[in-house]
């Protein structure tokens, strides 16, 4: 299906009730409709035109039409189409009618409207916060224009008791069963709340978001467009260059500017080795949370010389700092390709080692095997993404189906397993570490002569949106860029692939075990943001207190003192 048949199958369904349609650049549509028909469009998108849902945006549109612009996002992947749905909703009336019972994998995102922009999404089955702290005025909405960056409430020191968040009640006859949100395995803060039946899991609860750093507030207000990649790279402390690049991406199809193609092979050679190093670093603690630590000696040993090599190239074993607007900073020159060629030859001989190894083993096959089951039908409903959607014989890969940088034109294969387990998953991941190094060896073979950088002679108008997908090492990260004034974007929306695919694990650990929990949240590699506040909460009284940075330095001291005089 083309872009032009879409908009009119979307012309003959709705008639009148499309009010405006514009494609900036081929296979990237938005459709404004009318918000009465935001949940039947939506509805007929996903249902039978068979779109996937990807990430709403709210944009704070006051100050230009008196409204608020919710657009949501969805993708027609092997039709390489993009599609915003638009609708616009009164300043003075801020709600829209919720799209999550018809489309379940924009939960998330509908309550994040609410929480971050003040948009509520009525009808929607879980009205709970999702983003912001339990004490959190009602009424202050961050991402709205008329609350500045840093323009934040003093967290207060005892808060309402009615300000705990709402877990879901246990079911009857169920135990209730807490991880987290500090944990051993989880190297981030997160809580499961578990509601088993001795050792079997019925039922479980969510609560994350335990620091949220301000990344797209500031983005949108504090920095301009060419320093917003040094921060994106800094969203994930594994995969930070996917971000930078998604960013760059999805700016300059914004702005009309096209990075020239030496640069787009030294960010998709960028990205492979990253892949590369993440799926070893995975592949480590996969092994640790079952307690197998070979695996995780072997693994970061045969890592180790690609971080090396990162560093011989960007000066950084991590945030390399290579994007900008336009292309990349530094040049990947010709004689470095035989080091990387060796780096790459040794880590894929030791590699198929680690995969033989663990093919052998039957012990871990059978602790992996038939556990964290997530079926095709139920990973498309939630809308998963990378390693955890191909693991379930879902063959989407942003590389392939919305291609970047030089995927265009040396496409990688795309990797899947049949069985939707965690033994999949793991499968997955070990073959996309050797085809990534396969992908290195033709990049480099067929990386073209030129300059690696585009200049750009002017700013951009305000109002011109792009929006762009890259498949990180954990799936497809999504990032959004509606241009502004000042030499700043109006609006930057990012959506990592750990926000969707933890909305998968309450169905993939019902009726499996207590024991199997950790390693099932870990096959999809969560990626957590670092804490910065800590809550307690007296058991007696049921209050809680809030620990700020100074608390914290204070009680580290007085511990220190402790343990210094015995």
């Amino acid at each position: 299906m083309t872009s032009a048949e879409l908009i009119g199958k979307l012309r003959q369904a709705f008639g009148p009730q499309i009010q405006g349609v514009a494609e900036r650049v081929p296979g990237k549509v938005r459709v404004t409709v009318e918000p009465s028909a935001i949940v039947p469009v939506s509805k007929f998108v996903y249902r039978d035109l068979g779109a996937r849902f990807l990430i709403t945006a709210g944009v704070d549109s006051r100050a230009e039409r008196g409204c608020f612009d919710v657009d949501h996002i969805f993708s027609l992947d092997k039709d390489k189409i993009f599609l915003i749905l638009r609708c616009s909703v009164p300043a003075g009336a801020a709600a829209v009618n919720a799209i999550t019972p018809d489309v379940p994998a924009a939960n998330w995102a509908e309550r994040e409207l609410r929480d971050m922009l003040g948009v509520t999404p009525e009808g929607h089955p879980d009205p709970r916060r999702l983003v912001l702290s339990d004490d959190w005025p009602e009424g202050l909405y961050p991402l709205r224009k008329d609350v500045k960056y840093g323009d934040w409430p003093p967290v207060s020191e005892e808060p309402a008791v009615d300000a705990t968040y709402p877990f879901k009640q246990a079911p009857p006859g169920t135990s209730t069963v807490v991880v987290g949100p500090f944990f051993p395995v989880l190297e981030e803060p997160a809580q499961l709340r578990l509601f088993v039946d001795g050792e079997r899991v019925v039922d479980c609860d969510y609560r994350g978001f335990h620091n949220h750093r301000g990344i797209e507030k500031m983005g949108d207000s504090e920095l301009t467009y060419n320093e917003i990649p040094f921060i994106a790279e800094r969203i994930c402390g594994i995969c930070g260059f996917i971000h930078s690049t998604c960013y760059c991406e999805a700016a300059e199809e914004a702005m009309g500017v096209k990075a020239p193609p030496r640069a787009r092979y030294i960010r998709s050679l960028m990205l492979e080795v990253e892949r590369v190093h993440s799926h070893l670093l995975w592949l480590g603690i996969a092994g640790h949370i079952l307690g197998f630590d070979t695996v995780l000696m072997q693994a970061w040993r045969i890592r180790e010389p690609i971080m090396w090599l990162c560093e011989k190239i960007t000066g950084n074993r991590k945030t390399y700092g290579m994007n900008i607007i336009g292309g990349v900073r530094r040049d990947v020159p010709k004689e470095i390709h035989p080091e990387i060629l060796g780096v790459v030859a040794r880590i894929e001989q030791e590699s198929v080692a680690v995969l033989k190894a663990i093919q052998g083993d039957t012990t871990l096959k059978m602790r992996l095997s038939g556990v964290g089951l997530l079926p095709k039908e139920k990973a498309q409903e939630f809308a998963v993404v990378g390693p955890t959607a191909r693991g379930s014989d879902w063959d989407i890969d942003a590389r392939v189906d919305h291609p970047y940088s030089a995927y265009d034109e040396l496409p990688p294969k795309v990797i899947t397993q049949p069985e939707g387990d965690n033994w999949a998953r793991v499968v997955v991941r070990i073959l996309e570490t050797l085809e990534s190094i396969r992908w290195i060896r033709e990049g480099l073979r067929q990386m073209p002569e030129g300059p690696v950088r585009a200049k750009i002679e002017e700013e951009p108008p305000a109002g011109q949106w792009g929006v762009f997908t890259v498949e990180a090492p954990r799936g497809e990260a999504i990032h959004y860029v509606l241009t502004g004034g000042n030499n700043r974007p109006a609006r930057w929306r990012v959506r990592a692939p750990t926000y969707q695919n933890l909305q998968a694990l309450p169905y993939m650990i019902q009726d499996e075990t207590i024991a199997d929990v950790p390693i099932t949240l870990g096959s999809m590699d969560p990626c957590f943001s670092c804490t910065e506040r800590v809550e307690i909460v007296d058991a007696q009284s049921g209050k809680a207190h809030v620990l700020t940075q100074q608390d914290l330095l204070r009680r580290s001291r007085e511990a220190t003192e402790r343990l210094r005089r015995g």
